[in-house]
């Protein structure tokens, strides 16, 4: 009997690797998705924690890909292998902290592994020639077969069209005038494939899926580094580093300032490893405090936090004060104005 054509593709969440997968399940090929969790992923943390959007399902868009396309999921966890690709990019970050050709690279070197260890026979990446402006260039899609060393295994279906033929197709597993000739940085091609498929719902086509990529995370996590002094991080501050609204007054602090109730829930799982703050005269947001710190830091934090608590006319707040030792104070304040909390004190 013939053997059966197997494929691993690379699920991010987004629409590209739902329609990439579709091409190559019509095909008739088994297919089996594969997801990398670093860490930095969008998926299943923010939009879970959060009650915004409370009335909209929350979900992980990878899984949800999958059971839209019926095909098993391997989810696998390579945060410690991600830490040398985040902080030696051979080729060096894009706009923000994101190096995204050493990490298409390394997740398609992962995804050969997988391959080689599990009898199958190529790989699918959702990829389009000129979509992305760091690794979906058709100058760098090759360093990405290169340096993964995948070489013609991996497949490109979405624009297979303007690319050399790869094993897949030159082994008649594939054909190759099935695969597409999207290109650039439009997605309405690809909405009007998945509005012919039937796809509703699905992940908004040019979010990404990697707080890397945002300015904001990507300032929260230079930041993070420069006031420790080294680059190092631990699991728990990347999620950090997603959820609140952070302020450093200065070198030897940061507050983690939760923002609505579904953040106040999360942060309070960490309430033993950070000191905190929270006011006891009014309803007020939970806050950690990272770093190190005095106590006129501690009086600094709280007269910023009854600033964002919900203080109406009151000449003092009453902040209870909680240190990572155990030890508690309760702090009469202030409430410090609008203009008095400085700018530059936002990350």
């Amino acid at each position: 009997m013939d053997k059966k054509i197997k494929a691993v593709s690379l699920i991010s969440g987004g629409l590209d690797s739902l329609l990439s997968t579709k091409l190559i399940l019509d095909q008739g090929i088994h297919v089996e998705g594969i997801n990398f969790f670093t860490g930095f992923c969008v998926e299943g943390h923010t939009h879970a924690i959060r009650k915004k959007k409370s009335n909209k399902p929350k979900r992980n868009n990878a899984l949800w890909v999958a059971e839209k396309l019926g095909i098993k999921l391997h989810i696998i966890d390579v945060v410690e292998e991600y830490r040398d690709i985040l902080l030696n990019p051979k080729h060096g970050y894009g706009k923000n902290m994101n190096p995204c050709l050493d990490c298409k690279s390394f997740m398609v070197k992962k995804a050969k592994q997988w391959v080689l260890e599990n009898n199958f026979d190529f790989i699918i990446t959702g990829e389009v020639v000129g979509q992305r402006p760091m690794s979906q260039r058709k100058e760098t899609m090759p360093i990405v077969q290169a340096q993964s060393g995948a070489g013609d295994l991996l497949l490109r279906p979405l624009c297979g069209k303007h690319l050399p033929a790869t094993k897949a197709e030159i082994k008649g597993w594939v054909r190759h005038e099935k695969l597409l000739d999207f290109s650039g940085r439009t997605r309405k091609p690809q909405m009007a494939l998945a509005k012919k498929y039937g796809f509703e719902d699905y992940a908004t086509p040019a979010g990404g899926c990697c707080f890397l990529t945002n300015k904001q995370y990507s300032d929260k996590l230079v930041d993070m580094w420069q006031a420790r002094g080294n680059r190092d991080y631990q699991l728990d501050d990347l999620m950090l580093l997603k959820v609140g609204r952070h302020i450093r007054p200065n070198q030897r602090f940061k507050m983690i300032i939760a923002r609505e109730e579904g953040e106040v829930k999360f942060l309070r799982g960490y309430r033993s490893q950070y000191t905190h703050l929270y006011p006891t005269s009014c309803n007020g947001p939970l806050t950690l405090i990272d770093g190190k710190f005095n106590q006129q830091d501690l009086i600094l934090a709280a007269k910023i936090l009854a600033r964002y608590s919900q203080v109406r006319d009151a000449d003092s707040v009453d902040v209870e004060v909680k240190l990572d030792s155990g030890i508690m104070q309760t702090l009469s304040v202030e409430p410090f104005s609008n203009d008095e909390i400085k700018k530059e004190w936002r990350v």
